[in-house]
């Protein structure tokens, strides 16, 4: 991380006073980087919404299935992490540089909690490279400037955008977002993305009224969206097989796990 990068007042940003997404999702995962507040929001989400537990520890898993399939299948080598949160068991770049050491890997992120922990996602292999600059998905130039000091984006990115764009609560926006990054990587990148949703057939539905109780005790507002309002951030690229599903469901072995209101997908620049 560079000294332009490195955050200078992360202590004067830090609020423990109010429940903050990457803390309760990291109690929610089993994490320990977390306040009272957090888990009584938590708590309280998890009454209304008994299954948010397991769609972020579905989460969590799907990403350790797509790297593994793009570092291993695709032949990926540089990863955007866009929304990095804590740092836990199994980050990016240890599952990328497990199995091709050069790999070289950015993590983005602008919460300060994330930022007191970002050295312990700087500790890559000799032969790739870690880096971790402090970004705004809201400013997507800036996130591919602060990348490019890393990456080389002649060549293939896969940009990881796990449980962000529902923090940006208007769709043409985060529409706009996700075309102008990945209009800044070469053909053969990838991108992959999970998402809330409040459709039924995922059960869904639980979601309303539990981020309604997020969005006004919790920060920052979230917001989930159709299959449709998610199919459309793939816009011009061409999703691999099984397309978008339930996140729980994308790649595994067995059929067996229930599905869940998050959805996954993954998709090449071609």
């Amino acid at each position: 991380m560079s000294e332009s990068q490195r955050p200078s007042d992360v202590s004067g940003r830090l609020n423990t006073g109010v429940a903050h997404n990457a803390r309760v999702w990291n109690y929610w995962i089993g994490g320990k980087d977390n306040y009272e507040i957090d888990k009584q929001v938590g708590d309280q989400v998890v009454t209304m919404f008994p299954v948010i537990r397991d769609v972020a520890r579905a989460d969590r898993q799907f990403l350790g299935r797509t790297v593994r399939f793009l570092t291993a299948d695709c032949g990926v080598r540089q990863f955007l992490d866009i929304g990095t949160g804590l740092p836990t068991v199994d980050n990016t770049h240890e599952i990328a540089q497990r199995i091709a050491p050069e790999s070289r890997i950015v993590y983005v992120d602008n919460d300060p909690i994330v930022l007191v922990h970002a050295r312990s996602l700087l500790t890559g292999t000799p032969q790739g490279a870690t880096d971790y600059i402090d970004a705004d998905i809201h400013d997507p130039d800036g996130v591919v400037e602060g990348a490019s000091a890393t990456l080389d984006l002649d060549q293939p990115v896969a940009v990881m955008m796990l449980g962000i764009l529902n923090f940006v609560l208007d769709t043409g926006e985060a529409q706009d977002i996700v075309h102008r990054i990945m209009a800044a990587v070469p053909s053969g990148s990838y991108l992959a993305l999970t998402h809330p949703t409040t459709d039924t057939d995922l059960g869904g539905e639980g979601n309303v009224e539990a981020m309604k109780f997020w969005n006004e005790n919790a920060t920052p507002p979230i917001t989930a969206r159709s299959r449709a309002e998610i199919n459309s951030f793939f816009d011009g690229l061409d999703l691999v097989a099984p397309g978008l599903v339930s996140c729980a469901q994308w790649r595994v072995e067995s059929n067996s796990l229930a599905e869940l209101p998050q959805f996954g997908a993954v998709a090449l620049k071609t």
